[in-house]
C-alpha cells in the first residue's frame, strides 16, 4: 500500500515524532552520516502532510544504547506522549534507533496500536494495528535484538584473542625486487629483551 494511504487527516492533526539516537559517544562522533540521515527524515514527515512545527525531535539518548529502556529518558518521553495520543506518527531511522530489546520494542507496538499512531522507518510506514504491518515490525524488532547478541560477543572475543596474543597487527615494508618478500609482521604490546619476530636469521656458513 501506498504509504501516503496510511496517513489519516486524524494522524496529521497530532504531532510527528523523530526519535535520534547512537549507541555510543563514539558513533556519535565518528559515524556523522547516519546522524544527518536520521535527521533528514524531517523531510518524510512533511512530504507526508505534517509541518514544519508539528515535528518533535527527541534526541537526548544519544550515546547510550538501546538494550534497555531503563536509562534512555528520551525513550520514556516518547512511549509517554505516544499513549497521551499526542503522536500521530513515531520515527526512526530503524527499529534499532528505537529499542534492541524486544520486550521495549513491542511494548511501544502496544501502545502505537492503542493510540492509533503510526510507525515509520527508512523502509517505509506501518500501521502497528494492522496484523501485516505488526508482523513486519515484530520480525524487525527480533532481527534487530538478535544482531545485539550475536555481534557483540564476537567483537568481545575478537578484542580478547588478540589482547591475550599480546601482540597487535602492523603493517610490514613491502619487498623491493633487490630485497626478500616481506614477511608478517608483529608489534609486541608490551616491552621485552627479546628479538623481534620481524628479525630474519643470519645464514650460516
Amino acid at each position: 500500500m501506498n504509504e501516503s494511504l496510511k496517513v489519516q487527516p486524524h494522524h496529521l492533526e497530532r504531532g510527528a515524532y523523530l526519535y535520534v539516537r547512537q549507541s555510543s559517544m563514539r558513533q556519535v562522533i565518528e559515524n556523522i552520516e547516519s546522524t544527518k540521515r536520521q535527521y533528514a527524515l524531517r523531510g518524510r514527515a512533511v512530504a507526508l502532510g505534517w509541518r514544519d512545527d508539528q515535528i518533535i525531535v527527541i534526541d537526548n539518548d544519544q550515546g547510550e544504547s538501546g538494550a534497555s529502556a531503563a536509562w534512555r529518558e528520551g525513550f520514556q518521553r516518547l512511549v509517554t506522549d505516544v499513549g497521551m495520543g499526542h503522536a500521530g506518527i513515531v520515527m526512526g531511522l530503524e527499529v534499532s534507533r528505537l529499542a534492541r530489546n524486544n520486550a521495549d520494542w513491542h511494548r511501544l507496538l502496544e501502545i502505537c496500536a492503542l493510540a492509533d499512531t503510526l510507525i515509520l522507518d527508512e523502509d517505509g510506514v506501518y500501521d502497528p494495528a494492522s496484523f501485516n504491518d505488526r508482523l513486519l515490525l515484530g520480525l524487525k524488532g527480533t532481527m534487530s535484538e538478535a544482531e545485539l547478541h550475536v555481534l557483540k560477543p564476537g567483537c568481545v572475543a575478537e578484542s580478547s584473542t588478540r589482547r591475550d596474543a599480546g601482540s597487535i597487527a602492523a603493517p610490514c615494508p613491502r619487498a623491493s625486487s633487490t630485497t626478500r618478500p616481506a614477511m608478517s609482521c608483529l608489534t609486541p604490546t608490551h616491552k621485552s629483551g627479546k628479538r623481534s619476530p620481524t628479525s630474519s636469521k643470519r645464514s650460516r656458513g
